[in-house]
């Protein structure tokens, strides 16, 4: 089964990274959730969901897609070298990369939006600007394997957009 990566840390947004959790195992994907250490995490109302694995058990050429819910979660990550480093490592590859909300803080930190189309939440916005990235206030920005969203009211336009770069191989 081809399988795709979730990444976790504490105070995630609970739809925002269960609703494509739920969608991607849906359309027959395999859905790994990724923690700087193995264990349960907290989202922002208190749902939990489990890391499976760490960064360092993780092979990106083994995997088709890697996912960066928003909310708190993404802050937390992007000082963790190792969960930098797997994004970066994702783009590097060819895997799409898709992040919505607050999710491109990872993506920022990564370096791996310089010259790319991309959305996020309002106070990221000048963040993903100063990056390098060419803003657009819309549902879902695509460009090349790159899908950004801003608001969990956009999660089934992301997901939509996720499972079509998928089938494209």
């Amino acid at each position: 089964m081809e399988s795709v990566l979730l990444l976790i840390e504490n105070n995630f947004e609970d739809t925002e990274a269960l609703y494509p959790y739920y969608r991607m195992k849906e359309a027959g994907f395999g859905v790994v959730v990724v923690g700087a250490k193995a264990g349960t995490y907290a989202s922002k109302h208190g749902y939990p969901l489990k890391a499976e694995k760490t960064p360092g058990e993780i092979d990106v050429k083994k995997f088709k897609a890697l996912l960066i819910p928003g909310g708190g979660a993404p802050d937390r990550m992007r000082v963790i070298p190792e969960m930098v480093r797997l994004v970066r490592e994702a783009s590097e590859h060819g895997l799409v990369v898709a992040a919505i909300c607050h999710g491109p803080q990872m993506l920022i930190e990564a370096d791996v939006v310089r010259g790319k189309k991309a959305t996020c939440y309002a106070s990221v916005k000048t963040d993903l600007v100063n990056a390098g990235a060419k803003y657009e206030d819309s549902p879902v920005v695509v460009d090349g394997r790159l899908v950004t969203s801003r608001v969990p009211g956009d999660l089934p336009d992301f997901c939509r957009a996720i499972l079509e770069r998928l089938s494209r191989g």
